[in-house]
């Protein structure tokens, strides 16, 4: 499912405008972008946990060159999905 998509189902359930619904998914996008550059956790309870980890400078070494090399610390987006999703996902389909 690509964000057309999303926006059209969300459109759907909520029974609203799919003008409205891209706002909706734009507004959410934009609240846990900003909510992890504040280095904040966004949890949804039963859904799932954004945050970001936080991985430090270490040695690498380039496979062509075989060359050591410092690879800087970085920051990276994380989703921990919640028991309900895992559930979810996990349960088999009834035939």
């Amino acid at each position: 499912m690509n964000k057309t998509e999303l926006v059209a189902a969300i459109a759907e359930k909520a029974g609203v405008k799919k003008e409205d619904a891209k706002k909706m998914v734009d507004a959410f996008i934009g609240t846990v972008t900003e909510t992890l550059v504040a280095e904040k956790k966004v949890v949804l309870v039963g859904f799932g946990t954004f945050e970001v980890n936080k991985r430090p400078a270490r040695k690498g070494r380039n496979p062509l060159t075989k060359e050591t090399i410092t690879i800087k610390a970085s920051k990276q987006p994380k989703f921990k999905a919640g028991s309900a999703l895992k559930d979810a996902v996990n349960k088999k389909k009834k035939k």
